[in-house]
């Protein structure tokens, strides 16, 4: 962009009265990030930040945030929890009560299951063909084991990938 010399003594009494950048730039014509360029440029006195409203050239002192409550702010599920004491306004687990919980058993290894065949890049990839309408508890997905490399199955990629037509053909 030019400065023109009349715009250069514009701008230096605008940044005199205290007006902002943008507000510079809607009277000049020009981007606020051109005034600031020139700005710099001219070696004009730096502007105080407008987010430190103050004036004092340091930021305004931070509202502290809400103290948290010590511990759990909720009751611990049902499954997972001892009975609670029914005195006592339900805050207060009775220690014999809490030993005559049912112990938790360890769960068995899981059987050992057949790995899938192998696919490309070690993964097996479904078809994500959406059936149905979404939103509806009848929408799903296709599901069937996908072509290597697509996202779809055999029957979907060839309604998916359809090959644009030369228009030299619909000429003749």
């Amino acid at each position: 962009m030019e400065w023109a010399e009349e715009t250069i003594v514009r701008l230096r009494s605008l940044w005199d009265e205290g007006l902002s950048t943008a507000e510079i730039g809607r009277r000049l014509g020009v981007s606020k990030n051109a005034v600031v360029g020139k700005a710099h440029r001219l070696d004009l006195p730096a502007r105080p930040s407008p987010i430190r409203r103050d004036g004092s050239g340091t930021a305004a002192p931070r509202r502290s945030a809400p103290r948290r409550v010590a511990g759990p702010t909720l009751p611990p599920l049902s499954s997972t929890s001892p009975p609670m004491a029914a005195s006592g306004g339900g805050s207060m687990i009775l220690p014999q009560m809490a030993a005559l919980a049912p112990q938790r058993m360890p769960m068995p290894p899981p059987a050992r299951v057949a790995p899938p065949a192998p696919r490309p890049y070690g993964r097996i990839v479904t078809c994500c063909w959406p059936i149905g309408e979404p939103g509806t508890r009848s929408f799903r997905f296709c599901d069937v084991a996908s072509e290597p490399g697509k996202p779809y199955c055999t029957d979907h990629v060839k309604l998916a990938y359809v090959r644009v037509r030369d228009r030299r053909e619909d000429a003749a």
